[in-house]
């Protein structure tokens, strides 16, 4: 029996998972053993994670400084009470959130998915939200993350593959708005449950005060003075929170991208980072039968491209390359790869992150399960909609 205590529980010191546990542990950490070697499995982890701090968490704190000068500008200016006013008709009957909340889109759409939480962290911005509402800006973040990059760099491959894929870039961005609003509305059913009799409170009352209505709060001072402000502190909220995803995206983009990858160039194992078991790709080519029908693919190393997607967008818009060069994939593949990229955008490697800097540890699995249904829409509706205009056309 547990008896709770603020934030803690307690439970006998000796119980049933004091046994089990260990021995989960050790299991899955001996399949990495056995494949890598002692050696070479530890010196992964920590190179991997080393690189992860240098190239993915700075980059995303420098994301995170800059979107949050501007949308600590934006606030202060009153373009985040303009958005949520003139797309507040368009926002609410399809993602069944405030108008602000189109600001993430095109924040996470220009940037990458934690571009969102610069604006999340600005108490005017919370204002229009309520409290079941606000974590699922997660997902609609994430599902448009690295949006211009990915569209921009699918298109480019139209030279190496003999084909505009103007069309599939766009089917594949048309079936990445889909993949958001399937991964929205089903975070929302969680959220609402979750937060239950609370859930139509405002989400940020307690900081922002009594707010008159067709109001908003400003910075003290002249129009100079308040820009300065704004940037500075919307910087440094910025800061803090690059440094608060640290822990998520080691720890979990080490071990995802361990179970995605495989070895080095030379088939050997050197402990050098981003080395790995391919465990999570092996499993997919299992249930290659049940994937060729929804997604289309036309051989069976596309079903690498969304898998690495898992872990990092960025790693899958490199493996599309080689698969272009080598002709095994089509414009069919580029408009699922396009909105299966975009929708999921490393979603494993961030949502544990984001979620916890939002103060929502405990929804976590709930986002992740939301966004994995919303992914597989994204690419399921990007092959169907393809489908039907090649034939139409």
């Amino acid at each position: 029996m547990e008896e709770k205590n603020q934030s803690f529980s307690f439970k006998k010191e000796m119980s049933a998972e004091t046994f089990v546990f260990p021995i989960i542990f050790l299991a899955f950490f001996g399949i990495f053993v056995y494949n890598m070697g002692l050696a070479n499995t530890l010196n992964t982890m920590m190179n991997t994670a080393y690189r992860l701090l240098i190239d993915t968490v700075l980059y995303i704190t420098a994301v995170c400084v800059i979107m949050g000068a501007v949308s600590a500008l934006f606030s202060e200016f009153g373009f985040v009470s303009l958005a949520n006013r003139l797309l507040r008709p368009l926002m609410r009957p399809i993602y069944k959130l405030p108008g602000a909340a189109a600001l993430g889109v095109v924040t996470t759409f220009l940037s990458d998915n934690p571009a969102i939480l610069a604006l999340t962290d600005d108490h005017h911005f919370r204002h229009y939200f309520k409290k079941y509402e606000f974590p699922a800006l997660t997902n609609l973040g994430t599902a448009f993350g690295m949006g211009l990059i990915v569209c921009t760099y699918m298109y480019s491959l139209s030279p190496k593959m003999g084909v505009s894929l103007g069309p599939a870039v766009g089917v594949g961005l048309l079936g990445a708005v889909i993949g958001s609003i399937v991964s929205t509305r089903i975070m929302l059913i969680f959220t609402k449950k979750y937060f239950g009799e609370h859930a139509d409170e405002e989400y940020d009352a307690a900081n922002m005060g009594v707010t008159p209505k067709d109001m908003r709060p400003i910075r003290s001072g002249g129009v100079g003075s308040r820009v300065i402000a704004a940037l500075l502190e919307g910087g440094h909220s910025g800061v803090k929170l690059g440094m608060s995803i640290i822990p998520g995206v080691l720890i979990i983009c080490t071990i995802v991208l361990m179970l995605i990858n495989g070895p080095s160039d030379s088939g050997e194992y050197t402990g050098a980072a981003y080395e790995g078991i391919k465990l999570i790709p092996m499993l997919a080519e299992k249930i290659d039968f049940i994937i060729k029908p929804l997604f289309g693919f036309t051989s069976p190393e596309a079903i690498g491209i969304p898998v690495t997607a898992l872990g990092a967008a960025g790693a899958a818009m490199s493996l599309t390359a080689n698969l272009a060069t080598s002709k095994l994939i089509g414009p069919g593949d580029i408009a699922v790869f396009t909105s299966m990229c975009m929708c999921w955008s490393g979603y494993l490697s961030t949502h544990a992150s984001m979620m916890d800097s939002l103060g929502c540890k405990d929804l976590i699995g709930k986002a992740i399960t939301s966004h994995t249904i919303g992914g597989l829409a994204a690419g399921i509706s990007a092959h169907w909609i393809y489908v039907l205009i090649s034939n139409l056309f």
